[in-house]
């Protein structure tokens, strides 16, 4: 029987919460970059209640480990160490990057995706992927931050046909212009919680989930406040 799997992500200023229950996946989302906090726990409950589940039924719970806002992926793993320690759940941690890849594969049907989302004071966290199998990724270099110019050199170097997905592409278009024939864009600027469950459930089955005090965020920024001054 398909485990039983919610997933909890507020990496960004998309709050968004999905179930997988006997292999029929339900999902919220909101976008409510002030609000997450009042809203996350609502927004269990109610995808909960409409199957008729408790936490306790659940077999595993998935979280956004980031990169993302500070705040957000913070936000993020404490509350799904909450619920998770509170209904003796293991957790799995999946990339923020890695449910865009999921996702853009889901809407355009390509296999190669570059993920690049806004990191604020000038940097992008960019990730390169390609699908190995269904749901199964492998990242071609290290999910890092960059700088425009950074990504520019690297989409240069592409061939093939590449899906692009993540906020930083509206924000820096001019990295659309670098190697357009080689890419194609997925209607996704932020993360949805339903690209993570089957991310989570081949780590399920592949017996990757951890207990609530070895699960981690991934910041990939850790001088955020000496960068803000």
């Amino acid at each position: 029987m398909p485990p039983k799997i919610l997933a909890i992500d507020t990496t960004t200023d998309a709050c968004s919460v999905a179930l997988l229950n006997h292999g029929e996946i339900s999902s919220l989302s909101e976008i409510c970059p002030r609000n997450q906090t009042q809203r996350i726990l609502p927004m269990v409950q109610q995808i909960l209640g409409a199957s008729s589940l408790s936490l306790h039924q659940l077999d595993v719970l998935a979280f956004a480990r980031g990169p993302g806002s500070f705040t957000g992926v913070r936000l993020g793993i404490g509350v799904s160490q909450g619920l998770a320690l509170g209904a003796d759940l293991p957790m799995i941690g999946i990339s923020t990057l890695e449910m865009l890849a999921q996702g853009a594969c889901r809407q355009t049907g390509l296999k190669q995706v570059l993920v690049a989302m806004d990191a604020r004071m000038g940097e992008i966290y960019w990730g390169a992927f390609i699908q190995k199998s269904a749901s199964q990724w492998q990242s071609v270099e290290k999910e890092m931050l960059k700088t425009p110019k950074q990504a520019e050199r690297q989409i240069r170097l592409l061939k093939g046909k590449w899906a692009y997905a993540g906020n930083a592409w509206t924000i820096y278009p001019d990295l659309l212009k670098v190697n357009s024939e080689v890419l194609t864009q997925a209607d996704l600027l932020l993360p949805q919680a339903e690209d993570m469950l089957p991310l989570a459930l081949k780590l399920w089955q592949a017996g990757v989930a951890v207990p609530v005090e070895q699960a981690e965020p991934v910041y990939l920024r850790n001088n955020v406040a000496q960068k803000a001054r």
